[in-house]
């Protein structure tokens, strides 16, 4: 298919370009914490885990290729097969912290496996421990199942990311050429497979690389990787006959699992495995801004408004189904077995923010907070180095977080999006700085001819009063776009201490003026506790309300109940009362409220009998979504039964 033409008529997409995220400073509030904790605990105790688990041993290139560490599946495929993307991650979350916190132990040891990876570098640039040390003679015939260029994206933005934060140019260098092997081998042209990976990544990894080279080849190969998808006849239908096997033999049976079933322009609704679709919609929201191609950017916005609108968790989880990693059929939202795999949560993220780069609209940021605060961030523990891979929204006590996972895709992933955080808070673009998201932080921008210095001031996401103070050179005119986030129904708006009225377009205030030195900006967003209710075609919702409270999705916790939260039956009408708790699990704000429950006492030993429960008061107590599951075994519930 080719490129979609740009229209003379048409005002090219301008985008905003999101902030360096090693300068913004978390200073102190919610974030800090986050961020120490990743960078303190979670990166050095990911890289222990990397080599107990026998991960880095893969790059022994020099040794005999072991026993394996992750045995081969039904489907042929082996987790081995994708180490490589797992330590690719690791470099890109550490490489983040090193940007703005200098670390010589971590830099050793990014520097360690590159070298590794350097010195098992192909003479043609192919970059695979797999293949290259198990079974070189099978690179690049089965990109239905593999992972090869998946795993290379992983290296490749690790790459990009080291280069940024060091200097450094060595693994990026082993990188390039590694692309220039993937320019020689896919394409349209005479010669070359036009195949593409099923599982999308190396797509969003070249728009970065050529973001940081300029190359428009880079530019290039990830556009025919998105224009090729899905063309018919399928390429994995001819690649399976080259290897003898029936394509009608494909596990998944459909090629909708990898967004293959159709070209991606044509797509209307969001299928197959959840964290593929969302790298897929991110490297097509970037190639939409890089061409000029509005036709991607239209495809984004309907499988954007098809997730949100028929597809997304409360908690912004998605992925309903364990069979194929995510999704089903629309409304299709259960709650105990979801899957909702931490990595999809991150990716949705990345999807959102590239979205919000392109099109300044608060409904792709606000599902961006919705992700950072509950999906994504459930996936780590409090203490930095417990994790979970599903994030179900209800449990009777049987999910319990992990150290380390069979398949650990998660963990580098959650890392990642913590350590660069920073750059989700501000874009900027000519005359205009966009604040997206609130906590307590200070950053540089560079805001036309001046730098623009912020300085928020704020208790978020347990208070909804932010301060924001200028610091400015000398006078100077520009629009500040404030977001106003969707779940707030109120907000207070003041200028040096005078209340103003607000513009707001898209769910973003805009406040031009002539800025000065000192000048500050206070909001004050109303947080009231919300009671939320699911779409009647979600059924296991149906007479259930989920607890909101600012971008925060509540849960109640065996631990705090002493019984099933199951059993609780909200009253409609019953107030709910939010305080902030410092003592629980570093600070977060609770809710408490009256409740009923079903009492079992005199049921003795029946099962099932003519009268209904008889239903006693009692008090409960909601928790944070995110801080569940680290404290004691228990049950929990996000959906709870209202009466």
């Amino acid at each position: 298919m080719p490129n979609a033409q740009k229209s003379p008529s048409r005002t090219p997409i301008e985008r905003y370009v999101p902030a360096d995220h090693s300068r913004v400073a978390f200073t102190g509030g919610f974030w800090k914490s986050w961020t120490e904790t990743v960078r303190d605990v979670t990166i050095p105790t990911q890289h222990m885990r990397l080599d107990e688990e026998g991960f880095l041993e893969v790059l022994e290139f020099d040794k005999p290729a072991g026993p394996l560490v992750r045995p081969i599946q039904p489907s042929g495929l082996s987790m081995q097969h994708f180490f490589d993307s797992d330590f690719g991650k690791w470099i890109e979350a550490a490489s983040y912290t090193l940007k703005s916190n200098p670390n010589p132990d971590i830099e050793a040891k990014i520097d360690a496996i590159i070298e590794k990876l350097e010195h098992g570098q192909m003479a043609d640039g192919y970059l695979n421990s797999w293949f290259i040390r198990r079974e070189p003679e099978k690179r690049w015939t089965n990109l239905r199942d593999l992972h090869e260029m998946y795993s290379m994206g992983h290296l490749l933005e690790g790459a990009v990311a080291y280069y940024e934060a060091t200097g450094k140019r060595r693994f990026l260098d082993v990188m390039i050429r590694a692309v220039d092997h993937m320019i020689d081998t896919f394409g349209r042209e005479p010669g070359k497979l036009r195949g593409y990976d099923a599982h999308e990544e190396i797509e969003l990894a070249l728009v970065k690389l050529y973001r940081v080279t300029k190359d428009p080849r880079h530019l290039k190969l990830a556009t025919y990787f998105v224009d090729e998808r899905g063309q018919m006849p399928s390429y994995y239908d001819e690649e399976a006959r080259r290897r003898g096997e029936d394509p009608g033999s494909y596990v998944f049976q459909t090629y909708a699992y990898s967004q293959a079933h159709m070209p991606v322009r044509d797509q209307t609704q969001v299928v197959g495995h959840a964290v593929r679709a969302m790298y897929l919609f991110s490297a097509m929201a970037d190639l939409a801004f890089e061409n000029d191609d509005e036709t991607l950017k239209s495809a984004c916005d309907r499988l954007f408004d098809n997730l949100v609108g028929r597809q997304l968790y409360v908690t912004g989880g998605l992925g309903p189904s364990a069979s194929n990693e995510g999704f089903t059929r629309e409304y299709d939202l259960p709650n105990e077995t979801a899957y909702a795999e931490t990595c999809a949560a991150v990716a949705l993220g990345f999807f959102t923010h590239r979205m919000a780069q392109i099109e300044l609209d608060s409904k792709f940021t606000d599902r961006l907070e919705t992700v950072l605060y509950n999906g994504a961030l459930s996936g780590i523990s409090r203490d930095g180095e417990h994790y979970f891979y599903e994030n179900v929204l209800e449990s009777h006590g049987q999910n319990r977080r992990w150290k380390w996972h069979y398949c650990p895709c998660c963990p580098t992933n959650i890392a990642r999006f913590i350590t660069s955080l920073g750059q989700y808070f501000y874009s900027t673009k000519a005359g205009e700085v966009a604040v997206h998201l609130y906590g307590e932080n200070t950053t540089e921008l560079s805001a036309g001819s001046t730098f623009l210095r912020l300085k928020q001031t704020t208790e978020y996401p347990w208070n909804g009063d932010v301060r924001i103070a200028l610091g400015l050179e000398q006078p100077y005119r520009i629009t500040l776009r404030l977001r106003i986030p969707g779940w707030c129904r109120d907000v207070r708006a003041f200028v040096n201490g005078e209340a103003i009225k607000l513009d707001v377009t898209k769910g973003y205030a805009a406040i031009e003026r002539e800025w000065k030195d000192g000048d500050e900006v206070r909001l004050g967003f109303d947080m009231p506790v919300d009671r939320l209710y699911a779409h009647p075609a979600a059924t296991e919702d149906n007479g259930r309300c989920a607890l909101r409270r600012g971008p925060v999705i509540y849960c109640v916790e065996e631990a705090d109940l002493g019984t099933q939260p199951q059993r609780l039956r909200l009253p409609s009408h019953g107030a709910i009362v939010a305080n902030y708790d410092a003592a629980f699990l570093g600070g977060a704000t609770v809710l408490e409220g009256d409740a009923l429950e079903a009492d079992a006492c005199d049921w003795q030993e029946t099962l099932y009998r003519t009268e209904p429960p008889a239903l006693k008061a009692r008090r409960f107590r909601a928790i944070p979504y995110h801080l569940w599951a680290n404290r004691e075994p228990g049950a929990m519930a996000v959906w709870l039964h209202e009466k």
